[in-house]
């Protein structure tokens, strides 16, 4: 199972206060990896559960909006902890109107932590890993609407198919220096994000006839993905876009 470890490797993850994000740092930090938890709130949580399982955490608090204050946080954690082995790339945000009515408030919000961030923090992340001459592993956290339009969230489907498109060329540049970068694109799961949908009876009843499993994802259901695609197993996996969704895209 040695192939499956991240023991002894450094895994700065966004967007780590709840949800996906904590299942992630959580099981990084499980399997042995020392987890930096990023993101614009309190990671007291998170540390605690890293705690929990035995693992090792810090956190950095910053606004995942802005490109100089993440990069300057993923410097930040460099320069505290070593350098970085694993990138992921989770940080998001969601905003529903209908296309008609949408802002470019709205827009601008989404498409900046959701894609230009993300862009940037990889870009940091390979800097630094081409320079020591070492690889390492992006992960980016795309979704199902990196392969469907969905309704009333256009600013999200653009940011997470852009998600997927720029995964494919950051892996064409970087793989032959021994950086891999994938994405997860987790189906519908019990988050912040979904509070909506799965309030709604009518929508979450429709959801769940067609996700053949026949329930929701847990934020741990994703972790999993993420960390193999960290670990050893994964080295020669690189350029996909991985679906963790119970089924949906096959039915």
């Amino acid at each position: 199972m040695s192939r499956f470890s991240v023991a002894g490797s450094r895994a700065f993850v966004t967007g780590a206060n709840t949800g996906i994000g904590q299942a992630i740092a959580v099981d990084l930090a499980q399997h042995g990896a020392h987890v930096i938890a990023v993101g614009r709130s309190s990671m007291d949580d998170t540390l605690a559960r890293i705690a929990g399982v035995g693992g090792s955490g810090s956190a950095v608090q910053v606004d995942l909006g802005s490109v100089a204050g993440a990069t300057a946080a993923f410097a930040e954690a460099e320069a505290a902890h070593g350098p970085i082995d694993t990138l992921v790339n989770n940080a998001g945000v969601i905003r529903r109107a209908d296309s008609l009515d949408f802002s470019e408030e709205d827009w601008d919000a989404v498409m900046d932590i959701n894609l230009k961030v993300v862009f940037f923090l990889s870009q940091a992340f390979a800097r630094a890993r081409l320079e020591a001459k070492q690889g390492g592993s992006i992960i980016n956290i795309a979704s199902l609407l990196s392969f469907q339009g969905g309704i009333r969230i256009p600013s999200y489907t653009a940011s997470k198919s852009g998600v997927a498109g720029l995964t494919k060329t950051l892996s064409n540049e970087w793989s032959a220096s021994g950086i891999t970068v994938n994405a997860v694109a987790p189906g519908y799961v019990v988050s912040n994000n979904t509070d909506a949908l799965r309030a709604d009876p009518e929508r979450n009843r429709a959801i769940l006839e067609r996700i053949p499993v026949g329930r929701w994802a847990e934020p741990t259901d994703i972790a999993g993905a993420v960390t193999f695609l960290a670990s050893p197993a994964a080295r020669y996996v690189t350029g996909i876009t991985l679906p963790v969704d119970g089924g949906w895209l096959a039915r």
